[in-house]
C-alpha cells in the first residue's frame, strides 16, 4: 500500500466531492469582517445564511442525539466546503477543456461514546470512514440545505453507533485497557470570519492564452504530445461544532501547467512537467516567462529522446532543492504524522523517538501552513485553521537534528496530548494529521558552486566514476506500513552525470530515486545557503490536500538509484504532420 503519493496537479473544481474565541490575524487576499457570530453578516448574506443554517441545525439534531441516543452523541462538526473553479488547456495551438464548476460538499462528524473510547478508534488494518461528501444546494435555502443536513447526520449517527458498539465487544479493544491513548481531544473554539477576495477568472483570456503558449510546442518534432493548461481554484469553508467553533474562512489558487512527452528509440517513455503558481490568478506570469518555460521544456525532452540510459547507480549526489523537497517530504514528513504513532500496522519508525537526534544537527524541519510564501512563490500548503477548526501554526518538528514533536491532529498521543492544528482532509474523507508546508533549514549551508565542488570531492574520495545531479522531479511515493518494506522513491524528471575531471555535466535517462528512510538520513553532508519550493498534492488516507516543500539543495554522500521500467513500444513509424501547431 502506498499511503502518500506527492504528485502535481493541474488546478480545477476538485471532488464533489460559547467559550473563548480565537482571532486569528488578517491575512493577505482575506477580507476579515467578523469574530462573532452577531457580525458574521458583514461577511455577505450567502456567508450568514449558510452559517446559521449549519449552526441551527447542529443545535437541534446534538440535542435530540444527547437525549434519545443509545449510545449518546457527545460531539458533533458540520464542514461544508464551497469551491468555484475553471480550467482551460490546449495543445498545439488548440483548445481542448474550457469548463466551469462550482459545488458546495457537506462533512458531517458524529462521536459517540467518550473521548477516552468513541466511534473513531482505530484498529489495525481499519480505517473507519462516515462521512460521504454529500452535495449541498448552491442556492442559501435553508429547507432545502436542512433536509440534507438531516439525512446525512442520521445516517453518519447509525454508522457511528454501530460501530461503537462492535468495539466495545472487540478482545482487542479491552485487552489494551487504559495503556491506549484517547480518541479526541478537547480543543479552544475558534470563531472567525475571513473569505478570499470574489473568484474571477475571465476564462476567454485565458483560452487564447493557453492557445497562443500551447503552439509554441509545435516548433518540435520529437514530441509527441503536449499541452498547456490554467486553472484557478476559489475556496471557501464553513464549519460549526458543538464546542462552539464558528468558522468562515479559505483561499484562492492558481497554476499553469506546462507538459510534454516523448518517446526514445528503445520505447522509454519521457514525460517533463512545469509549474507555475500563484494565489490569484492576475499573478500568473506572463507571455515572456510562460513561452521561455515552454521552449526550456522541449528543449529538455528532445535532448533526452537521445540521452543515454542510466544504469543503476550507488554514490554521491546533489538534489536540488525542489528534489531536496520531495525526498524529505516522502522520507521523513509522512513518518512524523501523529495518527501513524498510534496505529499498530504503521512502521512507526519515530514513535519512540522524541527529544533524540533524528536528522544531522545541522538540519531543522519546521511545518508552518501560516506561511504564505517562501523564495518568492506563494505555497500551496497554506492555510489558517484545519479541519477540525484548530487554528494553524508553526510547528518546529526537528530542531538542530533533534525530533521535538509529532504532527498532531485532535487523536492525542500519550507525549503529545493536543492539536497543533494539522487535522486535513479532502471532502468526502476523515480527518488525520497530515502534512502542510515543509520547510527545511540548514545552519551549514555553501554556495551552489562550493556544493558542486565538494560533489567532486567526494566522486574523487569514493573513487567513483562519476556523481549525480538531480534537477527536476514531478514527485514520490512512500510505504509506512508495518507489513511492507520501509521504502520510499521519488521520480526525477531531469539528471545529469557530474564529473570530477570538470567534464560537462552529460543528461541522462531512466533514473528513479529508491532507498530506505533511516539508511538516507544520515548521508546528508551539506545543504546550498538557496531555499527551492516545490508545490504539489499530496494523496493519502484522508484524500488530496495541497502541500508544500521548500529547502536548499542537498550533498548526500550516497544515493541508490535504480533504472525506469521501459515499454515494449516503439516512436511512431509514420513522420509527424507537417505544420505543427501552425
Amino acid at each position: 500500500m502506498r499511503p502518500c503519493r506527492y504528485h502535481v496537479a493541474a488546478v480545477g473544481p476538485a471532488r464533489g466531492s460559547g467559550g473563548s474565541c480565537y482571532a486569528g490575524s488578517v491575512a493577505r487576499g482575506l477580507r476579515v469582517t467578523a469574530l462573532t457570530l452577531a457580525v458574521l453578516a458583514l461577511c455577505g448574506a450567502q456567508s450568514q445564511d449558510l452559517l446559521s443554517v449549519l449552526s441551527d441545525e447542529l443545535a437541534r439534531n446534538f440535542s435530540s442525539l444527547q437525549q434519545r441516543g443509545d449510545p449518546a452523541a457527545y460531539f458533533m462538526a458540520y464542514e461544508v466546503t464551497e469551491e468555484q473553479g475553471c480550467t482551460v488547456a490546449a495543445t498545439l495551438g488548440a483548445l481542448q477543456v474550457s469548463r466551469c464548476q462550482h459545488n458546495r460538499v457537506l462533512d458531517v462528524t458524529v462521536r459517540v461514546g467518550s473521548l477516552q473510547l468513541d466511534n473513531y478508534h482505530r484498529m489495525p488494518g481499519e480505517r473507519p470512514v462516515f462521512t460521504s461528501a454529500a452535495r449541498l444546494p448552491l442556492d442559501d435555502v435553508p429547507g432545502a440545505i436542512r433536509q440534507i443536513v438531516w439525512l446525512e447526520t442520521d445516517r453518519v449517527y447509525r454508522s457511528a453507533s454501530e460501530r461503537l458498539i462492535r468495539l466495545k465487544t472487540s478482545t482487542q479493544v479491552r485487552v489494551a485497557g487504559e495503556e491506549q491513548a484517547a480518541d479526541f481531544t478537547v480543543e479552544k473554539p475558534s470563531v472567525f470570519a475571513g473569505v478570499p477576495e470574489p473568484f474571477s477568472f475571465p476564462k476567454e483570456q485565458w483560452e487564447e492564452r493557453a492557445k497562443k503558449w500551447s503552439a509554441a510546442f509545435g516548433a518540435s518534432s520529437g514530441i509527441l504530445t503536449s499541452q498547456v493548461s490554467i486553472g484557478g481554484r476559489r475556496e471557501v469553508k464553513y464549519l460549526v461544532n458543538t464546542e462552539g467553533t464558528r468558522l468562515v474562512h479559505g483561499r484562492n489558487y492558481s497554476r499553469i501547467v506546462i507538459s510534454a512527452s516523448t518517446r526514445s528509440a528503445d520505447g522509454m517513455d519521457l514525460n517533463l512537467t512545469e509549474n507555475l503558481d500563484s494565489e490569484d490568478p492576475a499573478g500568473l506570469p506572463g507571455d515572456k516567462v510562460v513561452l521561455a518555460t515552454v521552449e526550456r521544456v522541449a528543449r529538455q525532452l528532445e535532448a533526452l529522446r537521445t540521452a543515454p540510459v542510466a544504469e543503476p547507480f550507488v554514490g554521491p549526489a546533489i538534489l536540488s532543492g525542489k528534489a531536496a523537497g520531495v525526498f524529505f517530504h516522502e522520507i521523513f514528513g509522512h513518518r512524523v504524522e501523529g495518527h501513524r504513532q498510534k496505529d499498530e500496522s504503521e512502521g512507526q519508525t519515530f514513535t519512540k523517538s522524541l527529544g533524540q537526534p533524528v536528522l544531522p544537527s545541522f538540519l531543522s524541519v519546521i511545518f508552518d501552513p501560516t506561511r504564505r510564501r517562501a523564495a518568492g512563490i506563494d505555497l500551496n500548503g497554506h492555510y489558517l485553521y484545519d479541519d477540525e477548526g484548530v487554528a494553524a501554526r508553526r510547528v518546529p518538528v526537528v530542531e538542530m537534528g533533534v525530533l521535538k514533536t509529532f504532527l498532531m491532529s485532535r487523536s492525542p498521543l500519550p507525549e503529545v496530548p493536543r492539536s497543533n492544528g494539522h487535522g486535513r482532509r479532502q471532502s468526502g474523507y476523515e480527518v488525520v494529521s497530515r502534512q502542510s508546508n515543509l520547510i527545511v533549514e540548514s545552519s551549514k549551508t555553501v554556495s551552489e558552486s562550493a556544493l558542486r565542488e565538494m560533489l567532486r570531492q567526494e566522486i574523487r574520495r569514493q573513487r567513483k566514476p562519476y556523481g549525480l545531479y538531480f534537477e527536476n522531479v514531478t514527485g514520490g511515493f512512500t510505504q509506512t506500513r508495518r507489513g511492507g518494506l520501509q521504502a520510499f522513491a521519488v521520480i526525477p524528471l531531469v539528471v545529469y552525470r557530474v564529473y570530477a575531471d570538470g567534464r560537462p555535466d552529460e543528461l541522462v535517462r531512466g533514473v528513479e530515486i529508491v532507498g530506505t528512510p533511516l539508511a538516507s538520513f544520515g548521508k546528508i553532508l551539506a545543504t546550498s545557503d538557496r531555499p527551492e519550493v516545490f508545490n504539489g498534492f499530496c494523496g493519502a488516507e484522508s484524500g488530496n490536500v495541497p502541500v508544500a516543500a521548500v529547502s536548499p539543495a542537498l550533498l548526500v554522500s550516497e544515493i541508490e538509484t535504480q533504472r525506469k521500467e521501459t515499454s515494449t513500444d516503439r516512436p511512431p513509424l509514420l513522420p509527424p504532420p507537417p505544420g505543427g501547431g501552425s
